[in-house]
């Protein structure tokens, strides 16, 4: 199984609609480790540890969402860290 790890920031309307509790539940339901928090220019930062597969579920999941609207995403890849939960 191939791990990574991606830092990613995104914008749009990400905050103050359920954002990091979302993506903790879909963290959680896909065996993704990392965090998410608010960053003061409204945007939202996250880190997520976990197959390629399961961390695009994550953000695809995060795209569904009713009260999420995601204008863009900017993803890096960086080295894995190793984890056992996802918090906010």
């Amino acid at each position: 199984m191939h791990i990574i790890r991606k830092h990613l920031l995104f914008y749009g309307e990400v905050q103050g609609v359920g954002f990091r509790f979302t993506a903790r539940s879909l963290a959680h339901q896909y065996g993704v480790t990392g965090w998410v928090k608010n960053l003061y220019d409204g945007s939202v930062e996250m880190e997520a540890e976990g197959t390629p597969r399961d961390i695009d579920a994550l953000i695809d999941g995060l795209g569904k969402s009713r009260w999420i609207y995601i204008e863009r995403i900017e993803e890096q890849e960086i080295p894995v860290q190793g984890g056992y939960d996802f918090t906010y």
